[in-house]
């Protein structure tokens, strides 16, 4: 390629002609073409799929998971978990903008990227060595590479930037989870939308619940694994029944959700949620998905299986004022502050 695209193909190194996103390896060489900007990174959000399956599949040591981690951008020149295929998103200071980049950032300016790091090219300088490979928030020094039609925020003034940090990387979810709500509203029903958030008490579960109650929903209905996440929830206030259910149990989801809801938004990073989320949903209703453990086989052979006419979205990170709408509900509902307060002094980010 001779010249730089805004969509990042100049840095695929393998397999060319594929998006960043598809490639195996990206170029993060600090040297910027015209539209680019370099980040200096400061700390690296992983996902919550992505970190599950490292910690699990190295036995909850912390040392390997880092060494994983390493491990992964060394080869891929990005931080893509080649198990899940996700990655998460980072936070960190303009050191440099090309002259034709349009992102409207100067240096010293504190963003958070709102793209995946699965195509942010991406080099780490200190080996993680302020990391305990114990939590999804990662202390770091490098660099990362923005393209031109990369999604970036400035780091708002008023919250921790681990706070912002964690709210940035699920934004995506209250948004859509607003737009879905409110197109419910308009159609024919006996009242406002009813809406199940599996995984509420988590980040962007508890960020959809606030969403969803803004928008219009009736009853709301939060699912989560066990007592002490009931219990974090219930006094969130951000649902009107909090049930126990294993989301990977079909029958028992279904039964804990009890009457079918018009929508159903899946917000855990555990693989085998689809059917549950299909059986808990009513003819005509929504099922919304947003982890990155999603299996689209799974949900769309599933529903066909039991006869189910639902709508089935994937939510991909991006709606029109995501961020602004996130960082608002964590700033103005108590409930949500509060869980994401606990999680991310539990994970000691």
């Amino acid at each position: 390629m001779t010249g730089s695209s805004s969509i990042g193909l100049h840095r695929v190194a393998e397999p060319v002609g594929v998006l960043p996103q598809a490639a195996w390896r990206l170029d993060p060489s600090p040297r910027l073409w015209p539209d680019e900007t370099r980040v200096r990174v400061q700390r690296l959000n992983l996902d919550a799929a992505s970190f599950r399956q490292l910690w699990t599949e190295n036995g909850g040591d912390g040392d390997a998971v880092r060494a994983a981690v390493l491990g992964i951008v060394a080869e891929r020149g990005k931080m893509q978990n080649p198990v899940t295929g996700s990655g998460g998103m980072l936070v960190g200071t303009v050191e440099e903008v090309g002259p034709a980049s349009p992102l409207g950032l100067a240096a010293g300016d504190r963003v958070a990227t709102l793209v995946s790091l699965t195509l942010t090219p991406l080099a780490i300088s200190d080996r993680l060595a302020r990391w305990d490979g114990r939590s999804e928030q990662v202390p770091c020094d490098g660099h990362a590479i923005l393209f031109g039609r990369s999604i970036v925020a400035k780091l708002p003034d008023d919250l921790p930037a681990p706070l912002a940090l964690a709210v940035l990387d699920v934004c995506g979810a209250p948004a859509l989870t607003a737009r879905v709500v409110r197109g419910l509203c308009g159609r024919e029903f006996s009242g406002p939308p009813s809406v199940a958030v599996l995984g509420g008490a988590g980040k962007s579960g508890s960020l959809a619940l606030a969403a969803a109650r803004r928008a219009g929903a009736g009853r709301l209905v939060g699912v989560v694994p066990h007592e002490g996440e009931a219990a974090a929830l219930k006094g969130a206030g951000l649902a009107d029944e909090v049930v126990v259910a294993d989301a990977r149990d079909p029958v028992a989801l279904a039964n804990a959700v009890g009457e079918p809801v018009d929508a159903t938004l899946v917000c855990v990073d555990v693989p085998g949620c689809e059917h549950g989320a299909v059986l808990a949903t009513r003819a005509g209703g929504t099922v919304l998905f947003f982890s990155m453990a999603t299996s689209f086989p799974a949900a769309a052979l599933g529903a066909e299986g039991v006869a189910a006419d639902v709508t089935m979205l994937i939510g991909n990170g991006y709606v029109p004022g995501h961020a602004e709408l996130a960082l608002r509900l964590v700033r103005e509902e108590p409930g949500v502050r509060a869980l994401f307060d606990a999680r991310l002094g539990e994970s000691g980010g």
